[in-house]
């Protein structure tokens, strides 16, 4: 069973946004991006954004190659990542570079991938490392499994913040081995925006709209979480 047992008073704020189209969702999800990143270089001098994997975050980035943004003080993070070589097809990494990072002037050094080509133990100590000189994430994209998974916090596992970075065993979507920002460090953002797509997330969707424990409720920014939908009914 789903335990969490550093926050299990506290409650997720959550509010949530419908949109028509997939184009409607992905500028909306642009738009609050550039935004985020031009108050917290505004007002911090820097902007650090956690990434997700999935088809409408790389649709959100696509739009992202193009943007007009002072790309020299943009800090990239990932929220998980599969145990995988450096240059498979699904690592989470080699999308977003792919798709966006390599296309625009962020500095090499403040693009953080997780190291998951050295397994999820190993990997996941090394990522704890680059997190933990890391202040308060300004935002964190997220996006939702059909079972209510998270970044790699998958229903019926313990949850484990022993770490800012943590292994994941036996996921239930291969590959089995994962590495996943923890629970309470993706909580640990000024703001968190999940993209939901999809009629295959309904029954996850309702789940967490009635209360339902889901991994997805687990993620409790101070702020609350804004989720975008499309193609599901709240």
């Amino acid at each position: 069973m789903m335990q969490n047992t550093n926050q299990e008073n506290t409650k997720q704020i959550s509010r949530w946004h419908t949109f028509q189209t997939q184009d409607e969702i992905n500028q909306a999800a642009l738009n609050r991006i550039l935004a985020a990143a031009q108050q917290a270089i505004s007002e911090r001098g820097s902007f650090s954004i956690v990434l997700a994997g999935g088809s409408t975050p790389k649709s959100v980035y696509a739009l992202l190659k193009d943007a007009d943004a002072d790309w020299s003080k943009w800090h990239i993070f990932h929220n998980d990542d599969r145990c995988l070589p450096v240059n498979d097809v699904e690592r989470n990494s080699l999308m977003a570079r792919t798709t966006w990072l390599d296309h625009v002037a962020i500095p090499a050094h403040q693009i953080h991938d997780i190291p998951a080509e050295l397994g999820n133990v190993e990997g996941a100590k090394a990522y704890a490392n680059t997190l933990a000189g890391v202040a308060t994430f300004d935002l964190v994209l997220l996006g939702l499994g059909e079972d209510g998974h998270t970044a790699s916090l998958f229903p019926g596992q313990a949850v484990d913040n022993s770490a800012d970075a943590v292994p994941v065993f036996n996921a239930p979507k291969p590959p089995a081995n994962r590495i996943t920002v923890s629970q309470q460090r993706l909580s640990n953002a000024r703001e968190v925006i999940f993209l939901v797509t999809g009629a295959g997330k309904q029954d996850a969707v309702n789940d967490w709209r009635n209360g339902v424990s889901i991994p997805a409720t687990l993620i409790r920014p101070k702020n609350g979480v804004d989720v975008y939908c499309y193609g599901v009914k709240i």
